[in-house]
């Protein structure tokens, strides 16, 4: 699903509408120091907060985050344990903030995987978000992008033989039954930690997307290397398989 400007043209004046970001190198961050990789993943939820807040300020609309994808259940299971019991401690300083700054959240990904406790603090977020407009940010746990894919195949058949998938399937009509249905594509997607792939993480929504990649580990991750990547996206000449001026 293109989008935002399919002219190709660039609004120097604005940010990306939408800026995705792979939230890498928290457990090399920590080992760097001596410190359990769980340190880092703690750092890293308080960047997490502080780049959310700056891309509100600044004029971002939508902010996707890859938290936690269906290949980390791999992990150690103390590292797993401290990560889901973050993801919990921010979502319930969420809901205490969400309604007070007019902040949507959105989470994405299967969540049957999470615990019951987790769950309940996502339709909670849900609930809240589905009261206000503006900035949204887009956390994607436990998910992977072939497995949306495959979810939305899925969907997208069971309505068809039920009669209720009428007309000629489309690229629009498919991204409605992801889980990032009605929100634009990202324009820019961020990869911190020195990694230069994008590891199953929206794959349909990203066909189009800027990639910009840098080796500052994301607890290491400020306002000011944000910026960066915006300057750099600035640069690019957007086409969208087209051709400017021929």
């Amino acid at each position: 699903m293109p989008n935002n400007n399919p002219a190709g043209e660039r609004d120097l004046a604005r940010p990306p509408r939408h800026i995705a970001i792979i939230l890498d190198g928290n457990g090399r961050w920590a080992k760097k120091r001596g410190l359990p990789r769980t340190a880092g993943h703690a750092v890293g939820a308080e960047t997490f907060r502080r780049i959310a807040t700056y891309c509100k300020n600044i004029g971002v609309e939508y902010l996707t985050v890859y938290a936690f994808s269906t290949e980390n259940w791999r992990r150690p299971e103390g590292e797993v344990s401290t990560i889901m019991k973050l993801l919990g401690k921010y979502l319930h300083e969420a809901i205490d903030t969400m309604e007070r700054d007019h902040i949507r959240m959105k989470v994405f990904g299967d969540l049957e995987g999470l615990s019951p406790e987790l769950r309940a603090l996502v339709q909670k977020t849900d609930e809240i978000s589905r009261r206000y407009e503006g900035f949204q940010a887009n956390i994607c746990l436990n998910y992977g992008g072939r497995d949306e894919i495959l979810h939305a195949a899925r969907r997208y058949a069971e309505d068809y033989a039920a009669g209720k998938a009428e007309g000629e399937l489309t690229e629009e009509r498919f991204s409605g039954y992801l889980y990032s249905a009605g929100i634009p594509d990202p324009d820019l997607l961020i990869r911190p930690g020195g990694e230069v792939r994008i590891s199953n993480f929206l794959l349909w929504q990203c066909a189009y997307a800027e990639f910009y990649f840098t080796d500052v580990l994301w607890p290491d991750f400020t306002p000011e290397e944000l910026d960066k990547a915006i300057a750099v996206f600035r640069s690019r000449d957007r086409r969208y398989g087209g051709v400017k001026n021929p």
